[in-house]
């Protein structure tokens, strides 16, 4: 245990809130990630406090308040600077499940950071004394780069089992080692991730792709500690599958081209870390020795969206990375003319090109084979000079419509979608073709031939 004085660069909204609690008679500490990250001189944000106050106190002292979790104690305080800074009241565990914790309310900050997971999070500092309280030895462990929890690992994980993941994806970020005795109490609770609900489990995953620049770190953590087996077993079957004796295997590779992506683009790090999850069921044995993977691109789309679907992703990334996985290898010839890149476009969509070269070169970045960065520049300066001149790839781009068509007499059924997807071929060959006038003899010339 240690109490030592180091100022923390801390918002003043902080100082200010905690000042006002301690006014009026209560303890007020800044707890959690932030403090952790503050001692690390790491960028600080989502400030949080806990303080001795009751919940309703909280809201009576505080003018702007939301109740964010009163039956756990939290209230929201909206500051003057626009911020919500989360105010807890002192808790300890009563009961947990594995899932949930039943806690009650404690006057002590000794008692708050008893039920924290590991050392590096049970730091408190107080914004008025800048006293720094370690009663678990945190600060040792941040010198040494280690993960431990808070007193006995197995019974840590026992009480919430999201700690698990919650400690590899720690060790990954900061590129920190699991204590021995904390990794053997991990390894032992990974079969009871099953446990968790599907949310937590995604949330978990997408702060992993979110916020860790090498979260190839964590990922590979996953697998070692056996969690990428009981969570994603369409991923763990990646392991040691290889497209020849010499390559990487399909799991280093989707962690290597993970880590070339940008943390801001979620959906397409999570493209990159399945694009492969298809090929293990489509390898065959060539007639050169070798493996073939053909047809892998569209069994790793469906197994990607059934991976997604059953961590009740939004159906917006389902579709998106589902697409991504089954477009991966779909690019136009290098050679192709201007109304083959333009029949690409169509089938690919244009607002899915962009994210599917980024895929490309992150691809390649994992796995340079000479000359595939300058080969996949042409294609991308092809398909982009295309794009820019706006090219009509849907019937609802036409300068005729249905309206058109009844005016010519016909009647509307399915003769209508036959006649303009064929006016649409026409148009993506010839772009010029796209003028009412033109489009319209090109029907009536049709009709007097039928």
């Amino acid at each position: 245990m240690s109490r030592t004085t180091r100022e923390l660069d801390a918002p003043r909204a902080v100082h200010e809130i905690a000042g006002k609690l301690r006014r009026h008679g209560h303890q007020a500490w800044a707890v959690g990630g932030a403090v952790r990250d503050a001692v690390l001189g790491l960028p600080a944000t989502d400030w949080d406090i806990a303080t001795s106050a009751r919940p309703q106190e909280v809201r009576s002292i505080f003018r702007r308040t939301v109740p964010i979790g009163i039956e756990h104690g939290t209230v929201g305080v909206l500051w003057k600077d626009g911020v919500l800074y989360e105010v807890t009241t002192f808790r300890q565990d009563v009961e947990t499940d594995g899932r949930h914790a039943v806690v009650r309310f404690a006057d002590r900050i000794e008692d708050d950071l008893a039920r924290r997971d590991f050392t590096i999070n049970a730091l408190a500092w107080d914004p008025a004394t800048k006293e720094l309280y370690d009663p678990y030895g945190g600060l040792d462990d941040i010198a040494a780069r280690v993960i431990r929890t808070v007193g006995n690992a197995s019974e840590r994980f026992a009480e919430d089992y999201l700690r698990v993941l919650r400690a590899l994806r720690f060790a990954g970020h900061l590129d920190y080692t699991v204590d021995g005795e904390t990794w053997t109490a991990l390894r032992e609770a990974t079969p009871k991730l099953t446990r968790l609900s599907v949310e937590r489990v995604r949330e978990e995953l997408t702060k992993v792709l979110q916020q860790t620049p090498r979260a190839s770190r964590t990922l590979e953590l996953y697998r070692a500690s056996s969690a990428l087996s009981v969570l994603y077993p369409e991923l763990a079957a990646t392991v040691g599958v290889r497209t020849d004796d010499d390559a990487p295997d399909v799991w280093s590779l989707s962690l290597a081209a993970v880590d070339t992506v940008p943390r801001h683009r979620v959906r397409l790090r999570l493209a990159a870390l399945l694009h492969g999850i298809g090929m293990p069921a489509a390898r065959t044995k060539s007639l050169r020795g070798g493996f073939s993977f053909v047809g892998h691109e569209q069994i790793g789309a469906r197994k990607a969206a059934e991976l997604l679907k059953r961590l009740r992703a939004s159906n917006a990334d389902i579709e998106h990375v589902e697409s991504l996985v089954r477009l991966q290898n779909a690019l136009f010839p290098p050679d192709a003319p201007d109304p083959g890149v333009r029949r690409w476009l169509r089938d690919v969509e244009p607002h899915r090109v962009r994210d599917l070269f980024r895929l490309r070169f992150a691809l390649w970045r994992a796995n340079p084979v000479e000359g595939g960065d300058r080969d996949l520049c042409t294609r991308w300066k092809r398909a982009h000079a295309v794009m820019l001149s706006r090219p009509v790839l849907t019937t609802a781009g036409l300068a005729v419509d249905g309206g058109d068509l009844k005016r010519l007499g016909l009647s509307p059924g399915p003769q209508f979608g036959q006649i303009l997807n064929a006016l649409l071929e026409r148009v993506i060959e010839d772009p010029d073709l796209n003028t009412k006038e033109q489009l319209l003899a090109i029907i009536e010339q049709e009709l007097a031939d039928a």
